[in-house]
């Protein structure tokens, strides 16, 4: 039987570790685990060197060395026989190798310590099924995720293409970009991350499948996998994420105890699933400018596989497009002086906000609402609203206003104002800004306001 490098695809998400054998000049054998076997094609793979002293001066030596892969869903397995041709230091095999380490590296916190040496390239010389293991599928194990209702592939990028030619503005053009993939991928957990004004840290802006906590949460460049896929501006697709974390884990227990201890930094909390398995993070340039991040996650080990990165790298462009033209909308004519209607104060409750301005926080009955730039702009529209009884604004008032510290160009103001106005639905329904056309916005006040300055 012919086994085909291409059709072993399963086999290289690194859910069952791959061991690999070398030996010596002198005939003494060298067996270890590896992370990742990354396919090139038909006739070469790339395997991850990173600790592995040993296995490079046998290879040095002897340049013939032994894999064995295992399929995930049937168990079965195949040995490869390899041939060492290279090692390469850069490049967009390392590239696409070494993200997926910094980012495991920087969520267990071993940045700098738990990172790619080289991609080393091998030829494939033979591949073998070792056809007297058994090769049965438990009823548990992971299954591929199915494109829903049997939508081909071509269908599914049809109808998320029509969805994101059709919206009006940057909240529908979010909102129903993760409705139409999850409603033609299945892809139920989903958040779009936007960069703030410094390029340092990601907001969440728009989620689904994470109930209150999605909304609103944040990530610095760099930490964990989204961090990771936004500073390298490169996708990545895991499998078995709780693997790879745990593998990380065990070499952050041997790194404790040794003199690169003082690099560790502590573990880091992400947004998302806590159980997630998979993971797919998508950069969303345009050119070489990042305008979002797109995450997906599953609870199964194989939730993702190569097409669904395939499609997604091909909408995110269109997505890129059309967020990079939403985020520049600018409004025309002045701002509007419309004043509030007179109502009862018995009949609305009291909500008292504070502003600590240390750290740029909005606390509403004594509870975190929001902070920073979105902040400054709730802060802005009340304090206006309470001296002049205005309801109505402008984005490009917000732009010229020095104390909100805006960005001359790209600063995300209209995704600013989509956060806010999430965080007031979840924390503060009795305060609204609902848009009221091209570049205006209303503010809706049902409660008694009672501001202090901290």
């Amino acid at each position: 039987m012919t086994v085909r490098l291409r059709d072993l695809s399963a086999c290289f998400h690194g859910i069952i570790p791959s061991i690999m054998a070398t030996c010596s000049k002198d005939g003494e054998p060298n067996v270890t685990y590896i992370s990742q076997v990354y396919y090139l094609d038909e006739s070469h793979v790339a395997l991850s060197c990173q600790f592995f002293n040993k296995t490079r001066i046998n290879v040095g030596e002897n340049p013939q060395a032994f894999v064995q892969v295992h399929d995930p869903v049937t168990f079965e397995a195949y040995e490869l026989d390899l041939r060492f041709v290279r090692s390469e230091t850069s490049g967009p095999t390392f590239e696409s190798m070494s993200v997926r380490i910094q980012a495991i590296a920087s969520q267990t916190g071993m940045s700098g310590v738990f990172r790619l040496l080289s991609a080393d390239l091998y030829e494939v010389v033979a591949v073998r099924k070792l056809e007297e293991l058994l090769s049965a599928t438990p009823a548990d194990a992971p299954k591929p995720l199915p494109v829903t209702d049997h939508r081909s592939e071509l269908r599914a990028l049809q109808v998320v293409s029509e969805r994101l030619n059709r919206a009006v503005d940057l909240e529908s053009l979010l909102s129903s970009f993760l409705v139409a993939l999850g409603e033609e991928l299945g892809f139920d957990h989903a958040m779009i991350l936007l960069p703030d004004e410094a390029r340092e840290r990601l907001f969440t802006v728009a989620s689904s499948g994470y109930g209150e906590s999605g909304v609103g949460a944040e990530v610095a460049f760099g930490d964990g996998l989204i961090g990771t896929v936004a500073r390298e501006k490169k996708i990545l697709r895991t499998s078995d994420l709780g693997g790879d974390l745990r593998y990380g884990r065990a070499i952050r227990g041997e790194v404790t105890g040794s003199s690169l201890a003082h690099v560790l930094t502590p573990e880091i909390a992400l947004p998302g699933l806590a159980d997630a398995r998979s993971h797919l993070a998508i950069p969303l340039l345009v050119q070489d400018r990042l305008v979002a991040v797109l995450a997906v996650e599953s609870k199964s080990p194989l939730g993702f596989e190569e097409w669904h990165e395939a499609f997604l790298h091909i909408v995110g462009n269109q997505a890129a497009i059309a967020l990079d033209r939403m985020i520049e909308d600018e409004e025309v004519g002045p701002p509007s002086f419309v004043r509030a209607p007179s109502l009862p104060p018995a009949s609305r409750r009291s909500r008292a906000l504070k502003f600590y301005q240390s750290d740029d926080c909005v606390f509403v009955d004594d509870e975190y609402l929001i902070r920073n730039v979105p902040a400054r702009i709730l802060w802005k529209l009340l304090k206006t609203h309470t001296a002049e009884g205005r309801i109505e604004f402008t984005n490009r008032e917000l732009r010229l206003d020095p104390w909100l510290g805006l960005p001359p160009v790209k600063d995300n103001l209209e995704s600013r104002l989509i956060l806010l106005r999430k965080r007031l639905e979840e924390k503060c329904p009795d305060i609204r800004i609902p848009s009221c056309g091209r570049g205006h916005f209303r503010l809706e006040i049902d409660c008694v306001l009672d501001l202090k300055e901290i």
